[in-house]
C-alpha cells in the first residue's frame, strides 16, 4: 500500500521559513520523480516544485524561485520543501506526489500517488 505522509506545516508569519517533508512508504521511491503542489480555498491545486528520481534536475513555479528548495534523501525515502520568505499568497494546502512515468511534472494528472496535504498559513 502506497502511502506519502507530509508533515512539517503550520502557521509563520511572512518573511519567515518552513520545511516540509513528506515520507513515501510502498513505493520504490528512488524511481520516482516526486513533486509538490498546493491548493488555497477555492483554488485549483497549483504546481510548486518537482525532483528527478536522483535530485539531478529541479523545477520550481515562477512564484516561489529563488525562495523555495526541494530536495531528496532517497536512502529516507523522503522529500523535503525548504520554503523561505514566505508571503501571505503562499498560503495553502500543500500536497507532495509522486509520479513514475516521468511525461510531465508540472500538471497534477501527470502523478499516480498523492499524500493527504499539510496546512501552510502565512499571516502578515
Amino acid at each position: 500500500q502506497v502511502q506519502l505522509v507530509e508533515s512539517g506545516g503550520g502557521l509563520v508569519q511572512a518573511g519567515g521559513s518552513l520545511r516540509l517533508s513528506c515520507a513515501a512508504s510502498g513505493v520504490n521511491f528512488s524511481r520516482y520523480l516526486m513533486g509538490w503542489f498546493r491548493q488555497a480555498p477555492g483554488k485549483e491545486r497549483d504546481f510548486v516544485a518537482a525532483i528527478t528520481w536522483n535530485g539531478g534536475t529541479t523545477h520550481y513555479a515562477d512564484s516561489v524561485k529563488g525562495r523555495f528548495t526541494i530536495s531528496r534523501d532517497n536512502r529516507k525515502n523522503t522529500v523535503y520543501l525548504q520554503m523561505n520568505a514566505l508571503k501571505p499568497e503562499d498560503t495553502g494546502v500543500y500536497y507532495c506526489a509522486a509520479d513514475l512515468s516521468v511525461q510531465g511534472y508540472a500538471a497534477a494528472y501527470y502523478y499516480d500517488y498523492w499524500g493527504q496535504g499539510t496546512q501552510v498559513t502565512v499571516s502578515l
